[in-house]
């Protein structure tokens, strides 16, 4: 039976890398993948590259608010069968689109496999998030390190100088240089902190 999967983890957990992975495993068994990635600038189905760090990438259809999943699936499913539907940055879901993805694996049986965050930078859950916690069938942390060695599973935001980030809006996109993984003792001593991050690093080693 086709379900509904939510991988979810602090950044740089290697998020994409796996969700990459997974839809290789399938084509490698000459069944059929559709990819899904972010783009809120997006106003079409334009075509949108994954790219993981360790530098394997795919193309992917970009979803934005607007994105219907279950009626493009049924039309490429007619034309054509498809075994999985993969979606990066999943946290960028609204309810609608978790309960258009639960559609596809109800109706069409066909797992759906969503990778994102939980949390953004104040410890919120994001939209997309919240859902997939509500509605997924399957719950799987993907596991990365804070620099204590503890698990992370929080993530600060930080300015070019490393000063800690506490309001804003909750999306900004930003690689390593904008955010930064870390496990929840020092979610909140970083908070509390008037140093920058790379001194508190720095301190704690």
């Amino acid at each position: 039976m086709a379900q509904l999967y939510f991988y979810y983890s602090a950044m740089n957990a290697g998020k994409t890398t796996a969700l990459l992975q997974s839809s290789y495993n399938y084509q490698e068994r000459g069944m059929r993948t559709v990819l899904y990635t972010a783009d809120m600038n997006s106003r079409d189905n334009r075509y949108k590259q994954i790219k993981s760090r360790i530098g394997l990438y795919a193309s992917a259809r970009a979803f934005n608010i607007k994105t219907n999943f279950f009626d493009q699936i049924v039309t490429i499913h007619q034309k054509d069968i498809i075994h999985c539907v993969l979606v990066d940055e999943c946290h960028f879901l609204n309810r609608n689109q978790v309960i258009d993805l639960s559609k596809i694996v109800d109706v069409l049986n066909i797992p759906v496999l969503c990778y994102g965050l939980r949390t953004d930078f104040r410890a919120d859950l994001f939209s997309g998030s919240l859902w997939l916690l509500a509605w997924a069938d399957k719950l799987i942390e993907l596991k990365t390190i804070c620099y204590c060695g503890r698990k992370s599973n929080r993530v600060l935001r930080i300015d070019d100088k490393g000063l800690i980030i506490r309001d804003g809006n909750q999306i900004l996109i930003g690689g390593n240089n904008r955010y930064v993984s870390v496990c929840r003792k020092h979610f909140v001593e970083q908070l509390e902190s008037p140093l920058s991050l790379t001194k508190r690093v720095y301190k704690n080693r």
